[in-house]
C-alpha cells in the first residue's frame, strides 16, 4: 500500500519513537477530498544520490517504457480491454522463468549468522543464483524523492550486491525525470507500468450514490482517508491487481517497498531465497490491530467466502491469529503490508483470486474503506499453511511510525543495525507479532521482555 500511515487508527496509545504525523496525531493529513485517480500523495522528501562510479542510463521514451532491457511495454490504461465498467481484464497467465535448480543453491549457502561462510563478505557482487525476484512500488511522479530515499536504503542495505529488478507503477504516465532518477539508482533493471483504468475505477456493481455517502460519513467522523476515492482505489489494486499487471507477469517474487521507508542493518542473505528455500508465501516485518471503522463486515464477507469455499481453506492456517473465538470474530490482527516480500504465483492462484473476487463483489472497498494490509492478511491466514508466512526478524524498518528493530542486542551488532531498540514495536501492546510467535510455537528473542 502506498501510503504513510497506517490503516489503523492508533491515536489511543502511546508510540515510542513515533513522530507526529500518525492517524489523528499532531500533523496526520487532512480528510480533504483527493482528485479521483490520483494516488494519495506522500509527505516526507528524500535525497538522491548516486553511487560512486555508477552509471546512470537514461529512462527510455514513451509512456509506458521499459528501461535497462527490452521487456514488451505494458499496454496503455483502456487499451485492449473493456470500460471502467467492465470486469477488468487482467493478462493471459505466463509460466514465469525457473528458479536455480537445487545443485546452484547448495553451491552458495545463505550466510545467516556470523558462523556461516561468507558472513563477512559484504564488498562487490554476491556470490550464488539469484531467484526470479523484483521489487515493486506504485508511486506518482511527485513522490519521486521519496521513492529516491527508500531505493537507497535498500540499495545500500542489500541489492547493491544483488542487482535485483525493480518494478514501477502508477495510475498516471511516468515523467522522464522520475525515470531518469529511479534509474540511476537501481542497481538492478527498471520498468514502468501504466496501470490501466479499469484496475483504478470503480467496478460498475458499485452503487455510486452509496460510495459517496459512506465518504462523506466518514469525513465527518474524521476517519484518516475515509472521503478519498483514490485511496479506495489504490487498496483495490494492491489487494488484487498490482501482481496482474503485465510487468510482474514474469516474476516469482516481489518485495513491495514504499516511499521513505528505512532498513536499520546490513542484510547478508537474499531474502528471496529464503522464502523459495523454506516455502514460504508471504512474509512480514511489522503486525498490528486495524481500525474498525474501516472493515466493519470485512469478517462477514470473509465467513460467506469460507462457507462457499471449503475447499481453498487450509487445514493447518493461521485462524488463532485472526481470531479469538474460533472465527466468529476478527480481533483485528493483520500483517502491515508497506512491507512484504510474497509469492507472486500464490497470488494468482485460484484461492487467492477466488477469495479477492468475493471480496470485490461484496464492495467494501468502496462502501466502507478496507485496506489491502488485512485483506492480504485474513487470505495468507486461512489460504496458507501457517508455516508458510515467515517473520524477518533481523531485516530491520521503519514506516511512519512504527519502527521494526531486532530485540537481541548481538544480532543487531552483528547486523550493524542503528536502529534504538527502545523504538521497536513489536511486543508492545498495540503489535500483534507475539500472536504470531504463539501460533508457531517460536521462541521470543532474548530481552523482548524490556521492550514491551
Amino acid at each position: 500500500m502506498f501510503y504513510f500511515f497506517s490503516n489503523s487508527k492508533i491515536d489511543t496509545i502511546p508510540v515510542p519513537g513515533s513522530v507526529g504525523n500518525f492517524p489523528g496525531g499532531p500533523g496526520s493529513p487532512s480528510n480533504q477530498q483527493q482528485a479521483p485517480g490520483t494516488i494519495p500523495k506522500s509527505p516526507d522528501a528524500g535525497n538522491n544520490v548516486n553511487f560512486p562510479g555508477q552509471q546512470a542510463p537514461v529512462a527510455e521514451e514513451g509512456d509506458t517504457a521499459l528501461t535497462k532491457d527490452d521487456a514488451p511495454a505494458q499496454k496503455p490504461a483502456g487499451e485492449g480491454a473493456g470500460t471502467a465498467g467492465d470486469a477488468p481484464a487482467v493478462p493471459a497467465p505466463q509460466t514465469p522463468k525457473e528458479g536455480p535448480a537445487s545443485g546452484e543453491l547448495a553451491e552458495a549457502p545463505l550466510a545467516m549468522s556470523p558462523n556461516d561462510p561468507g558472513w563477512n563478505n559484504l564488498q562487490g557482487t554476491a556470490p550464488g543464483p539469484r531467484m526470479n525476484a523484483t521489487f515493486v512500488t506504485l508511486a506518482r511522479n511527485q513522490d519521486v524523492w521519496e521513492i529516491a530515499e527508500s531505493i537507497r536504503q535498500v540499495e545500500d542495505r542489500f541489492n547493491r550486491r544483488y542487482n535485483y529488478d525493480w518494478v514501477f507503477l502508477n495510475d498516471k504516465p511516468f515523467d522522464e525525470q522520475f525515470k531518469k532518477v529511479t534509474t540511476s539508482l537501481c542497481s538492478g533493471k527498471t520498468h514502468y507500468g501504466l496501470i490501466p483504468e479499469e484496475h483504478w475505477s470503480f467496478p460498475e456493481w458499485i452503487d455510486q450514490e452509496k460510495a459517496r455517502k459512506v465518504r462523506e460519513d466518514m469525513h465527518e467522523r474524521k476517519i484518516i482517508y475515509g472521503d478519498s476515492i483514490s485511496y479506495r482505489h489504490m487498496c483495490r489494486f494492491e489487494s488484487g491487481f498490482f501482481f496482474r499487471q503485465e510487468l510482474m507477469m514474469n516474476y516469482e517474487y516481489y518485495w513491495r517497498v514504499e516511499p521513505s521507508v528505512k532498513l536499520f542493518c546490513d542484510i547478508h542473505y537474499d531474502p528471496f531465497r529464503v522464502m523459495h528455500e523454506n516455502n514460504k508465501k508471504y512474509s512480514f516485518v511489522l503486525s498490528l490491530y486495524e481500525y474498525i471503522d474501516t472493515i466493519p463486515t470485512l469478517w462477514a464477507s470473509t465467513k460467506k467466502f469460507m462457507q462457499n469455499h471449503p475447499e481453498h481453506i487450509s487445514s493447518d492456517n493461521s485462524m488463532r491469529f485472526l481470531s479469538d473465538d474460533g472465527g466468529e470474530n476478527y480481533n483485528k490482527c493483520h500483517f502491515w503490508s508497506n512491507f512484504e516480500v510474497g509469492s507472486l504465483s500464490w497470488l494468482r492462484s485460484k484461492p487467492y483470486l477466488d477469495f479477492f473476487e468475493s471480496l470485490d463483489k461484496d464492495g467494501g472497498f468502496f462502501y466502507e474503506r478496507w485496506g489491502d494490509a488485512p485483506v492480504h492478511s485474513i487470505a495468507a491466514g486461512l489460504l496458507l499453511k501457517k508455516e508458510q508466512i515467515h517473520f524477518f526478524e533481523d531485516i530491520a524498518y521503519y514506516h511512519v511510525p512504527f519502527t521494526h528493530c531486532p530485540t537481541d542486542e548481538q544480532r543487531r551488532l552483528d547486523l550493524r543495525c542503528h536502529c534504538n531498540p527502545d523504538n521497536n514495536f513489536d511486543w508492545k501492546g498495540y503489535s500483534c507479532t507475539s500472536r504470531f510467535f504463539e501460533l508457531n510455537g517460536m521462541e521470543k528473542p532474548k530481552g523482548y521482555e524490556k521492550q514491551q
